[in-house]
């Protein structure tokens, strides 16, 4: 599933793509697994509107969409023969949000471009592209709103080491269920859990209650480095992350713990370890994480 880093990556490549752009048409598919909001509350909020901005919240790709203010032409009062011109339409506002899910993509074609089985959303823009939403094991999501969407939880990469603490300390579940915890800390999932706490010496099964304060404080760094250097990279690529322009990312070649299983730590040679943490595979190494 894209995490915080995939996510941000190909949302500064929509975002360079398409703001400014309008949507004047919205095909959607028939399956409703994808759809949060109605096929047709869908399409009839995005249709006519300009994407003002595109941007992140945890791990939805939120599209800021601005409807046309329309003035009506001049007409004469007959009574008066004095032109009068109507006060111009308030400004409609909305959001689209997309979470991709485990396999969901956004991407930017060309209408000549070959359409990818799993499509389930082309929104025809004004400039003659088209932003399509495909993903083949439809566990991403769909849906529109008035405004101000809000996944919940903070920001991983805007909080302060005082309200990280405050988060995490006391709990009594394990602290990689804890950065889990979308409700917490928006955003994070499992690689980047596991490269963090490999930077700040702390085992996965801990209790979050069990850490003291100054390991908090150092947990929350590795948690704003890790992130900052995946994005710098692209995000990780393991299975079929690409970012808006197809590109693969390149944090993967860094993993120093997430996904390598029975390899040597990359510090003191001892063998990494994998067990499985609320359903979750978790990577540590035993030496270097106490």
């Amino acid at each position: 599933m894209p995490e915080l880093p995939e996510v941000e990556t190909i949302v500064r490549g929509l975002h360079t793509l398409v703001a400014g752009d309008s949507v004047e048409s919205v095909w959607i598919g028939s399956r409703p697994q994808p759809l949060k909001s109605p096929a047709g509350v869908i399409a009839g909020t995005l249709e006519g509107k300009r994407i003002v901005r595109v941007h992140r919240a945890g791990k939805h790709i939120v599209f800021d969409l601005e409807g046309a203010t329309r003035t009506s032409h001049a007409k004469r009062d007959v009574r008066t023969d004095r032109a009068q011109t109507r006060r111009p339409a308030p400004v409609q506002t909305a959001q689209w949000v997309v979470h991709l899910g485990m396999t969901g993509r956004m991407v930017v074609s060309e209408p000549a471009a070959k359409i990818a089985k799993h499509t389930h959303l082309i929104a025809t823009l004004a400039s003659g592209r088209e932003l399509r939403f495909i993903d083949p094991r439809m566990f991403g999501k769909l849906s529109v709103h008035a405004g101000g969407f809000d996944p919940g939880g903070v920001e991983p990469l805007e909080v302060s080491e005082e309200r990280f603490v405050a988060l995490f300390r006391g709990r009594k579940t394990p602290i990689k269920s804890a950065l889990l915890n979308q409700k917490l800390l928006r955003g994070v999932g499992n690689i980047y859990a596991d490269e963090s706490l490999f930077r700040a010496g702390i085992r996965p099964r801990r209790r979050a209650a069990t850490i003291t304060r100054e390991q908090l404080g150092t947990l929350h760094r590795a948690v704003r480095e890790v992130l900052c250097e995946a994005i710098a990279l692209g995000g990780s690529s393991i299975s079929d992350y690409v970012d808006a322009d197809g590109e693969e990312g390149f944090f993967q070649l860094q993993h120093r713990v997430y996904g390598r299983e029975g390899e040597p730590c990359l510090v003191c040679r001892t063998a990494i370890r994998r067990i499985v943490l609320a359903g979750r595979s978790s990577h540590y190494c035993s030496k270097c994480q106490k």
